[in-house]
């Protein structure tokens, strides 16, 4: 059991707010004094009585653990680990490589297609939980049907491992995501194109290790500038080495690599989502953000978000995307000092998609760090609270 660090004086006021009660009336209740609740409620009073806490936590119809923080479930957590447990339980299983198929038919490549397409739909909508409920049975289809045939439907059973690998990014589930990807990659086995899209996803899996920029580079020195396709498959590749290398703290490798992606970027243009990849002139800026976060220079990372945003290509990125970005600002905003800002994109990125705030832990802990600060609005405090996170 653990004491939430966020002070129980700045909980108990958004607690009255919410029961719609005055500082006063609330004061009334309680038999104290309009001044002695100020007094808590701004910290300069500590609540050491155990009796009157547990009067508090009458008045305000609650559990006297809410009020002090303790025990308290985050939202969605069980289960978005139960539907966690099936996709490893699905991607743990190889019936078929020991002789072992069942006489069920295995599905077309155009079932398989028409449903990897609505995966990555859903996942660029930031429908997380729908999402965790369509892999297992989509990873089992494709593992059946690459077992049975390999060539048949190849590229769908790379997507469905992209999709996965992807997904469990988000969820934070580094080992088994780079067991998708690494699926992903093994599929792709002689194919430039689809070797490329899955070191996409083994790229963001790989981002704490410097070893994999080499790896993203190779992948893209062996596709082809030609078409808008393979543009937007090796500038992506290009931004995954970027945020690698910034990771590693090499600024100058990071600048050589985004100025090489956006002069790729350029000739594709805004609003496309080739190989999954939405790249363009506006995807690489918020890539520029997010290798300053990396770097530790929340004011240049400030900077360049803000005229991000305003391009015409950030309203074209899939709700993904966007959210994702929003994140990363809001970390930059914390690195410059400006938790105001980085509550604001927070509740932003939630308005635009719930399930990038949560379900995904690293946004979660953003929120509740932000949500301590005393200066951000009480909009923050009670997203955190309704996250079970404060």
């Amino acid at each position: 059991m653990s004491r939430d660090p966020v002070p129980i004086g700045r909980r108990v006021a958004y607690l009255r707010v919410r029961r719609r009660l005055s500082q006063q009336s609330f004061a009334d209740r309680l038999g104290k004094s309009k001044s002695w609740v100020d007094k808590v409620e701004r910290g300069v009073r500590s609540l050491e009585r155990v009796s009157t806490i547990r009067e508090i936590a009458a008045v305000l119809r609650i559990d006297a653990a809410v009020l002090l923080g303790r025990d308290v479930q985050p939202a969605g957590v069980a289960e978005r680990r139960e539907g966690v447990a099936r996709i490893r339980a699905a991607l743990s299983t190889y019936p078929m490589a020991f002789g072992r198929a069942t006489d069920r038919e295995v599905m077309s490549p155009d079932w398989l297609a028409r449903e990897v397409r609505h995966a990555w739909m859903t996942y660029q909508h930031a429908r997380y939980p729908r999402l965790v409920e369509l892999l297992p049975t989509l990873v089992t289809e494709v593992h059946r049907a690459h077992v049975q045939d390999p060539e048949a439907g190849r590229a769908a059973v790379v997507e469905a491992y992209r999709v996965t690998a992807a997904l469990l990014v988000k969820l934070d589930e580094g080992s088994l995501a780079w067991l998708a990807a690494d699926r992903a990659m093994s599929a792709a086995a002689g194919d430039r194109v689809l070797l490329g899209c899955a070191a996409v996803q083994l790229g963001q899996v790989l981002r704490a290790s410097a070893r994999a920029g080499p790896v993203m580079l190779a992948a893209a020195s062996q596709v082809a500038r030609g078409t808008p396709e393979e543009m937007s498959l090796r500038g992506s590749l290009l931004v995954q080495a970027a945020l690698i290398a910034a990771r590693a703290g090499d600024d100058r490798l990071v600048s050589d690599l985004l100025d090489e992606a956006a002069a790729l970027a350029v000739q594709v243009g805004d609003g496309h989502d080739h190989h999954r990849t939405a790249f363009g002139p506006t995807a690489v800026e918020l890539a520029r953000v997010a290798a300053a976060v990396e770097l530790g220079d929340g004011l240049q990372a400030v900077a360049r978000h803000e005229k991000a945003i305003g391009r015409d290509g950030w309203r074209w990125l899939p709700v993904e995307h966007r959210a994702g970005h929003l994140i990363d600002a809001a970390r930059a905003y914390l690195q410059a000092d400006n938790p105001a800002n980085a509550a604001r994109v927070l509740l932003r990125a939630d308005s635009i998609a719930p399930s990038e705030i949560r379900h995904r832990p690293a946004a979660r802990d953003l929120v509740a760090q932000v949500a301590r600060d005393p200066d951000v609005p009480p909009t923050i405090t009670q997203l955190a609270i309704a996250l079970g996170v404060l």
